[in-house]
């Protein structure tokens, strides 16, 4: 593994350049192919958009920052209440338009500064939606692990099936060193493949008769299908990009500190969000999930200390040429709803204890009144299911309602507490890795 560090515009050895990017991409599949499997849209469809989204991120910010880009959790609900709505084209519309928004955000945010968006979505309100968003999706993870689908009912096997996933996941995810530590999701659906296979629950078929290249099945506008607007999921999936804004301003201060540059001043936020703006419009436009810049993948470059775009580029080329490999679109589509079920459960708990480390992590008094009320209206609103019938065919339900409740509140509420600006976000994050700050 590489060892020293290579710079961010660094081109290195061919062979290693081979290896590392390989590296990049099976740190992020794993995650990627997760969530179109979990929200009915296409696996291979999904490895295109999110190396061609990545690309166009890497273009767009100028090949200064070395993040890789793949299918965004946050938007897995509003996907599964989309195409229930719509079907996966109606979902695409509400991708696109979220995209849209991250482009507005990024254009204001060049013009005024970033000031007026943490003051919009400080944590104590972005901390109780992530949770939503994880709790949220419990029921959907229980159930795939629980039901066998081809009946709708309890299967032991199943279950039994789920929990080997999920223990796996939690080995690899706890014991797990160096790499394999940063891949826990893709060895849990490997280890629970297997054992599925080996209860019998894996049909081969689709591969064998699957050839070696084959096009995706891309939704293309005006191409495969007839746009047409339903607010309903406009309204279901637009507020989740304000949520994925604040987790994205998160993934970019955490990678200026690895690279030891601030990357939110240089080449700039506003550039970033762009980037991830126009990847979802890219996505929607082929038929595939909402991107976001991956954890995964940011923790590679901190392990490696390879920094190079070059590297990261590398991985998109091979994400976009997979896509295009019919046996392994194939053997995707084998992987029994039991082992997504295993995988899921972590997961999504994972994702809601993300909302609360935040809340922690900014030392967010739940002690004081204002904030107790926030988090918890925002709590009881998401994962009750509230909603507004705005009319006969626009709906504003579960996490966008929390979303939009969570920053009326924050807003109307006295004693916010002060805006912090990038300087000082980047200073606070340098202190606690210096161990000189809680």
């Amino acid at each position: 593994m590489e060892t020293n560090t290579v710079g961010i515009r660094e081109i290195p050895r061919l062979d290693k350049w081979l290896m590392l990017s390989i590296q990049h991409l099976f740190a992020m599949f794993g995650a990627t192919i997760l969530v179109p499997l979990l929200t009915g849209l296409s696996p291979a469809v999904a490895l295109v958009s999110s190396g061609l989204g990545t690309l166009a991120y890497l273009v767009i910010t100028k090949g200064r920052i070395p993040a890789y880009l793949g299918s965004s959790f946050a938007f897995i609900a509003p996907l599964i209440a989309a195409v229930g709505i719509g079907g996966p084209e109606g979902a695409m519309i509400g991708s696109f338009f979220a995209g849209i928004l991250y482009g507005i955000v990024a254009l204001v945010i060049q013009a005024t500064g970033v000031s007026w968006l943490m003051k919009l979505l400080p944590p104590v309100v972005i901390g109780p939606v992530i949770m939503v968003i994880g709790l949220g999706l419990a029921g959907v993870a229980i159930e795939m692990a629980m039901e066998n689908p081809a009946t709708e009912s309890y299967s032991g096997t199943h279950f039994g099936v789920a929990m080997i996933t999920l223990a796996i996941t939690i080995t690899a995810a706890i014991f797990f060193r160096g790499f394999f530590s940063l891949v826990p999701i893709l060895t849990g659906i490997v280890g629970g493949y297997t054992a599925a296979w080996f209860f019998g629950l894996v049909d081969f078929s689709a591969v064998r008769e699957a050839s070696w290249i084959q096009s995706p099945e891309f939704l293309v506008p005006f191409v495969t299908y007839e746009p047409a607007l339903n607010w309903t999921i406009i309204a279901i999936m637009v507020p989740i990009a304000v949520v994925t804004l604040s987790e994205h301003i998160g993934d970019q201060m955490v990678l200026s500190k690895v690279v030891e540059k601030n990357l939110v001043k240089e080449p700039g936020l506003h550039r970033s969000i762009m980037g991830d703006g126009v990847a979802t419009v890219i996505s929607s436009l082929l038929g595939g999930p909402p991107n976001t810049t991956y954890g995964e993948n940011i923790g590679v470059v901190a392990l490696t200390r390879v920094f190079s775009v070059f590297v990261i580029g590398g991985a998109a080329v091979a994400a976009v040429l997979f896509g295009f490999v019919g046996k392994v679109s194939a053997l995707i589509t084998t992987i029994p709803t039991s082992v997504m079920g295993g995988v899921s459960i972590l997961l999504f708990g994972i994702i809601a204890s993300n909302g609360l480390r935040m809340l922690i992590d900014n030392q967010v008094e739940i002690g004081k009144k204002r904030n107790l009320v926030i988090v918890s209206v925002v709590l009881v609103i998401g994962i009750g299911g509230a909603f507004i019938q705005v009319s006969d065919d626009v709906q504003i339900a579960g996490m966008a309602l929390a979303t939009i409740v969570g920053i009326l509140l924050n807003l109307i509420l006295p004693g916010r507490d002060p805006v912090k600006t990038n300087e000082e976000m980047f200073h606070d994050m340098s202190r606690k890795k210096d161990g000189s700050a809680a």
